[in-house]
């Protein structure tokens, strides 16, 4: 009887006991389901409450907001509330208390609920990290990482100590998630040793993680935007796993990978066309209007194309046009006053393509730029404010708007200092109070941002950090003020170009038309050597200055044969319009590769290519339809063995009415010139268009002797006073007389500067391909380039004269 007595008495201990040590705020809190309950909970307990009833409250409130739509946190709120107070003090008290999960915990939900950075609470919770950051697990280090991206502290020493803690720990992380967030983290520290092992321990951690988790290739997207770094090979993997989550992404998510794409300048025309597909759905599916703010921003490019045109909308245009209108009535203008500046001028932007008719609206939005900007002190903020005001109708910018940007242009890039010269220069040409007397506040402006570009080019010692700054630039001032010195800076670091490198610096000078026979005989000699390094995507920027400006290096040829080969194999996973440019780029040099025609040509490619257009940017669109044209024109009359037909009749007939509407005073000249020296105005045309559409600017026969032949019929042609070119109902027919035995045609143009280098007399290859091309069609081609005609020695109406006779009545060359 007394031991069952003691068993019973045991066993009553054993759960008075067990009840005793149940947590009972604990157990309070993990039933809650709202921020309320849970400030309930912490004001009835204050007295009781431990480090862990106060790191369970703290990540429940952030779990809470975390879980709502943006537009509908209330984290103010809840910063305001009396009983947050409490947390926050109990938080900073019992520091030392906090194991580091937790203190890395709480540190993350604090800032994501807003906490001001500069709070003595934020300050303390990461000193003690600092303490204990060689002992932190990786995924604490991650999301302390995160912490401190929040607090712009990716330059600080403790930035740095977490990077060489990645590099001696690299090998060891085997998560992905883990991974991608500290490489992004770390991006604005690693050398191009450690940038190469991230990149090769992300394409193997890619390789076995779930698919399904869209993030991971995202945030390696992210880090090769952060390091301006496009490695094709890992983007094209990341790009796989996207195209596969695509049903699952929502407008938000499609917009940054759109933007880090177009970041990164990768097209994919897979990604365009599924992304349009999926937007589309969410058109109709999408009910939050904040959402659809997204998702028009998105949209906007894929549109405007159509709205400029003024054709009729496909549906998926109609109905965002249409919602679009609701959710800026209902959206956009409401809350103006809560969207942040990088927002404002998106959705700035995206009106604007669409040619939004309000301007009630671009007013407002103009004023709330212009706050932005004043208050602005980060350079690159500064700039793209800049950049979308200058898009914009309105007055002129008062002092507090140019004393910011004169502020930050010492910290800027050379492609910032460009945006906000381009912005700078428009507001004074379109301001007539400016014509006579610019003001000296943007004198001053535009003398520092001189100063600066100058002082940048000259201290530069990194070809790969100058090529990033040069890639978007263009425009009269970087051709006045930095072109020259930009090309000294280049030269001075030759020895630098390297396979990674040669694709851009070759893209910069074909962009700024400038022949520079030392760096393009290096990017040959280096892209042969390691044209197995290069990426074959890369081949089609490497030849374009050499096919462009028409640079015959002794290398060229190889050039040529070694890239032929290297892109040939992988025809097939080009996207549509590159193929296309690519091919062209080759027949302007002359270079056709039969493999690549017949695959450009086939229907299933030309199907493929019709879809992906509807996807591009407006310029790139245009582009690769009129590159299709010229190559298909190319292919028919210097390779008739292929047996491509010409199918470009119907699109080339508008083109050519549109393009021939005007003629410069120059061709007027000539015109007039060439009938006396031709003993007659009816022994010459105007703007003749041939077979295949080509356009000579004046045609004229010469017998066998050499002797002007009048035409039968006037010219459908004629130049009014005005340099206005009329058509006749036969002008675009392509109807030729019938040439008498041992006569020849003469076709006549004028070269302007547009078909020569900026820097040399030479002929670029599209003006020579065109001379090609009008030999085959049975010209005499004579070409008259401006700096002749506008020489000192041809300054005489006799001289000019004495020119075009020894140039027109020369002997036929055998």
């Amino acid at each position: 009887m007394f031991r069952v007595q003691c068993v019973n008495s045991f066993i009553r201990r054993l759960l008075h006991g067990g009840a005793g040590h149940r947590d009972q705020v604990l157990e309070q809190l993990r039933v809650c389901s709202a921020e309320d309950q849970v400030f309930d909970v912490v004001g009835k307990n204050k007295a009781k409450l431990t480090v862990n009833h106060v790191s369970k409250a703290v990540g429940m409130l952030w779990q809470f907001q975390k879980e709502k739509p943006q537009m509908l946190r209330t984290v103010e709120l809840i910063k305001r509330h009396p009983q947050f107070l409490t947390l926050r003090v109990l938080a900073e008290n019992k520091i030392a208390l906090m194991d580091d999960l937790m203190l890395v915990d709480m540190l993350y939900s604090f800032l994501r609920l807003n906490m001001d950075q500069h709070d003595s609470l934020v300050q303390q919770l990461v000193s003690e990290a600092w303490l204990r950051i060689d002992r932190f697990p990786l995924a604490s280090l991650s999301k302390f990482s995160i912490c401190l991206s929040d607090q712009h502290l990716q330059h600080s020493p403790l930035m740095g100590h977490i990077t060489s803690i990645v590099d001696q720990r690299l090998s060891s992380i085997d998560d992905a998630r883990i991974l991608t967030t500290l490489m992004i983290s770390v991006s604005s520290l690693v050398s191009p040793r450690l940038r190469d092992a991230l990149i090769s321990r992300a394409d193997h951690l890619l390789e076995t993680m779930d698919p399904s988790n869209y993030n991971n290739p995202r945030r390696v997207v992210q880090f090769l935007r952060n390091i301006k770094h496009s490695y094709q090979p890992l983007l094209e993997k990341c790009n796989r796993i996207i195209l596969r989550n695509i049903p699952r992404l929502d407008a938000e998510n499609i917009s940054i990978i759109m933007g880090l794409y177009q970041s990164l300048q990768f097209n994919n025309c897979d990604f365009r066309l599924a992304v349009k597909q999926r937007l589309t759905e969410l058109i109709d599916s999408s009910i939050d209007p904040f959402s659809f703010t997204k998702l028009f921003v998105a949209l906007a490019p894929m549109a405007s194309q159509e709205l400029k045109d003024g054709g009729n909308l496909n549906p998926f245009t109609a109905v965002l046009e249409f919602r679009m209108s609701l959710i800026i009535a209902s959206v956009i203008q409401r809350n103006l006053h809560v969207y942040k500046p990088v927002e404002v001028a998106r959705i700035t932007q995206a009106l604007f393509l669409m040619q939004y008719q309000n301007p009630e609206l671009f007013t407002k939005l103009r004023n709330i730029l212009v706050k932005f900007l004043e208050r602005s002190f980060y350079p690159y903020e500064v700039t793209m404010l800049t950049r979308v005001l200058s898009m914009l109708p309105g007055p002129r910018l008062d002092e507090g708007a140019i004393s910011r940007m004169h502020a930050v242009v010492t910290q800027c890039n050379l492609n910032d200092l460009n945006t906000i010269s381009y912005a700078v220069a428009k507001w004074v040409r379109n301001d007539p109070s400016y014509r006579h007397n610019t003001p000296s506040k943007y004198v001053r402006l535009l003398q520092s941002l001189n100063r600066c570009g100058h002082e940048r080019l000259r201290t530069a010692d990194r070809l790969d950090l100058v090529l990033e700054e040069l890639k978007y630039i263009s425009g009269e001032w970087f051709e006045e003020m930095l072109l020259e010195e930009t090309m000294v800076t280049l030269k001075r670091m030759m020895d630098q170009i390297q396979w990674t490198n040669v694709p851009e610096l070759a893209l910069f000078l074909t962009r700024i038309n400038h022949l520079c026979p030392p760096l393009m005989d290096r990017i040959a000699s280096v892209a042969i050597k390691d044209i197995d390094k290069i990426h074959h995507s890369a081949t089609y920027a490497i030849l374009l200055p050499f096919s462009v400006l028409n640079y015959d290096s002794e290398q060229a040829d190889e050039l040529y044969d070694v890239c032929i080969k290297r892109f040939t194999p992988h025809i097939s996973s080009f996207d549509p319009h590159l193929l296309v440019l690519l091919a062209y780029l080759l027949s302007v040099a002359d270079c056709f590769s039969e493999e690549l025609v017949r695959e450009i040509f086939s229907i299933d490619f030309l199907g493929k290519l019709d879809a992906q257009l509807e996807t591009l940017p407006d310029a790139l669109n245009m582009r690769t339809r009129l590159r299709l044209m010229e190559l298909n024109r190319a292919v028919c009359l210097e390779c008739p063995e292929f047996q491509v037909p010409w199918f470009h009749e119907r699109y080339c007939q508008p083109l050519q009415r549109k393009g021939n509407s005007t003629v410069s005073p120059v061709q007027q000249q000539i015109h007039k010139i060439l009938g006396e020296v031709l003993g007659g105005i009816n022994c010459v045309r105007v703007a003749v268009v041939t077979p295949y559409f080509y356009t000579v600017d004046f045609e004229c026969t010469l017998d066998k002797h050499l002797k002007p032949l009048p035409y039968s019929e006037p010219s459908t042609l004629h130049i009014s006073d005005r340099g206005q070119v009329h058509w006749g109902k036969s002008s675009v027919e392509n109807i030729r007389d019938e040439l008498p035995p041992g006569a020849q045609r003469v076709a006549v143009d004028f070269l302007d500067s547009k078909s020569f280098c900026k820097n040399s007399p030479r002929m670029k290859g599209e003006a020579l391909m065109r001379k090609r091309h009008l030999e085959i069609l049975g010209y005499r081609v004579v070409q008259i380039p401006h700096f002749e005609w506008n020489s000192m020695e041809l300054s005489t109406p006799d001289a000019w004269k004495e020119y075009l006779k020894k140039n027109i009545f020369r002997e036929r060359s055998s």
